[in-house]
C-alpha cells in the first residue's frame, strides 16, 4: 500500500523499474510506465511472448558445420540440427561441407571431385559457385592434391622457419648471420 493511502492497491514492481507503476490516491489513475504483459484497456493483462532462444553467432554455427560430427558434444549436434531444419540453404551447404571433408581425408579426388563440383554448380550457393569455379580453374592440381599422397608440408615448414628468423632479425645484421642463424636452427 502506499502510505497515507487508504483503499489504493498495492505498489507493483516491474524489473528494472521498481518502483515505476504506482497507483495515485485519488482516481486510480496509472503514472508512469506499464510494466511488461499490462494491457491498457479496462485493467486486462496479456501473457508476454516467449523469450525466443538466442541465435548462435556465425562463428559458432560456422565451427558446427567444419567439425566432425561425432567430435560435437550432444547439445551442440542438436542445436545444429534445429538451425539445418530451420534454413534448407544452410542445410544443403552443410551437406556439401560435409561430402568436400570425406573427399579429402579419404583422399578420393580423382573419383568424386567431377561429381561434387557439378553437384555444387547444380545447387543454389553462389559463394559455392565462386569456389567451385576456383577449383575448375586449376582442376588438375586440386585433384593430385586430393588423391595423391605426397605433400610439400615439409618445404613449406622450412620455409616459413627460414620467415620467422629473417624476421626477428630485419635491419639488425647482414646475410652471413642470417644464413648461420638458419643453418644452426634446431628443427
Amino acid at each position: 500500500m502506499l502510505p497515507g493511502a487508504a483503499g489504493a492497491a498495492p505498489v507493483v514492481r516491474a524489473g528494472v523499474l521498481a518502483g515505476a507503476w504506482r497507483v495515485c490516491a485519488g482516481g486510480g489513475r496509472w503514472r508512469g510506465r506499464r510494466p511488461p504483459g499490462a494491457d491498457h484497456r479496462a485493467g486486462r493483462t496479456t501473457q508476454p511472448a516467449p523469450a525466443a532462444p538466442p541465435v548462435p553467432k556465425t562463428r559458432q554455427i560456422t565451427r558446427w558445420l567444419l567439425s566432425r560430427p561425432g567430435s560435437l558434444d550432444p547439445g551442440d549436434q542438436a542445436k545444429l540440427a534445429v538451425i539445418k531444419a530451420s534454413c534448407p540453404h544452410l542445410d544443403a551447404l552443410a551437406g556439401h561441407i560435409r561430402s568436400f571433408a570425406e573427399m579429402m581425408t579419404r583422399r578420393q579426388g580423382l573419383l568424386a571431385l567431377e561429381d561434387w563440383l557439378t553437384a555444387v554448380e547444380a545447387d543454389d550457393q553462389p559463394q559455392l559457385h565462386s569456389f567451385a569455379n576456383g577449383i575448375r580453374r586449376d582442376q588438375q592440381a586440386v585433384t593430385a592434391g586430393l588423391a595423391l599422397p605426397y605433400s610439400s608440408a615439409a618445404m613449406e615448414g622450412n620455409v616459413n622457419k627460414i620467415k620467422m628468423i629473417k624476421r626477428q632479425m630485419y635491419g639488425r645484421a647482414g646475410f652471413a648471420l642470417l644464413r648461420k642463424r638458419v643453418i644452426l636452427h634446431p628443427g
